[in-house]
């Protein structure tokens, strides 16, 4: 199939174009790499440096006429999008919708999305969450990921075309961009090797479900090519807390850092854990890669880097 990855030079989403053309699709990227990197784009897809938010995008869709969307490409950063919450709109609403717009006029059959497990749901009523739990996100981000889903079922409804939402735990691995608010393992991997000082934001207990980035990209294109659709967590049902990610990190490369606590982050949940049965039973796939193993993994990446 012809498939079109949006942020495809990022962290995710150049892990899902790799495996999208290991499974012998024809894969196109568009990113404006504000936060990609031309390294991350196989040679195999064709690039476009661009943004979501531009009209010309249509251009891009009228010449590749993908299938499927793939669209990763956001504005990730919690705590901009509560400094800033139009900006954050502007990207993750508004340039959703130019997609969309540019999907229904060009002939595109479904749209995959990458949504947050953990932002849209707030403050968990109970752990971990399911699909069903209350929607109160308590940040834009949040907002704008719970708005686009909306958009979307309104597109099928109005439109026709197909979508399959992902809710994302906090997705870590080799890739991932230590700067900025990026994931806690890649910035203390980072730091670590570095020599420099990592630090752990308030008592380091509050707790996130980690999800190894292959298991995304694995789901992502099991969305591609299944027939189903609608909304899926994609966890690990496990939580743990950033002391012992912290720890996790430092036996693994080895480092002398002590553990240092900083002021806490305000708006930061205190727990987030969410299901993956769902996404298992439809797609045939659960988590594969175990914490322990996931950080090895992104230890020994950064450790090349």
């Amino acid at each position: 199939m012809k498939i079109l990855v949006t942020g495809g030079a990022g962290f995710i989403g150049s892990h899902i174009a790799d495996r999208l053309l290991a499974n012998k699709h024809s894969v196109a990227i568009v990113d404006n790499l504000t936060t990609g990197k031309k390294e991350n784009i196989p040679r195999e897809a064709q690039f476009y440096e661009a943004d979501i938010c531009d009209k010309h995008i249509a251009e891009i869709f009228e010449k590749e006429k993908p299938q499927i969307l793939v669209h990763q490409a956001a504005q990730i950063n919690v705590r901009a999008s509560v400094d800033d919450p139009g900006y954050d709109a502007s990207i993750n609403i508004i340039g959703s919708i130019n997609l969309l717009e540019c999907a229904r006029k060009y002939g595109v059959q479904k749209v995959i999305f990458a949504s947050t497990g953990g932002a849209i749901y707030g403050e968990q009523e109970y752990f971990p969450a399911d699909e069903n739990h209350p929607q109160n996100p308590v940040s834009p981000y949040g907002i704008a990921k719970l708005s686009v889903e909306k958009y979307l079922y309104y597109y099928k409804v109005q439109y026709g075309l197909d979508f399959v939402s992902l809710r994302y735990a906090n997705v870590y691995g080799p890739r991932q961009n230590a700067k900025g608010e990026a994931g806690v393992v890649a910035i203390f991997c980072e730091r670590m090797l570095k020599n420099e000082q990592p630090i752990i934001n308030g008592d380091g207990r509050q707790t996130r479900d980690y999800v190894y980035v292959a298991d995304v990209a694995e789901y992502n294109i099991r969305a591609v090519e299944s027939d189903a659709s609608g909304i899926f967590n994609i966890g690990t049902s496990k939580e743990i807390n950033v002391n012992e990610i912290f720890y996790l990190i430092k036996n693994e490369l080895k480092s002398e850092a002590p553990e240092v606590h900083g002021d806490a982050k305000g708006g930061e949940q205190l727990r987030s854990v969410i299901t993956f049965q769902k996404a298992n039973e439809t797609f045939g796939h659960e988590p594969q890669v175990q914490i322990e193993e996931g950080i090895r993994k992104t230890a020994k990446w950064f450790q090349q880097g």
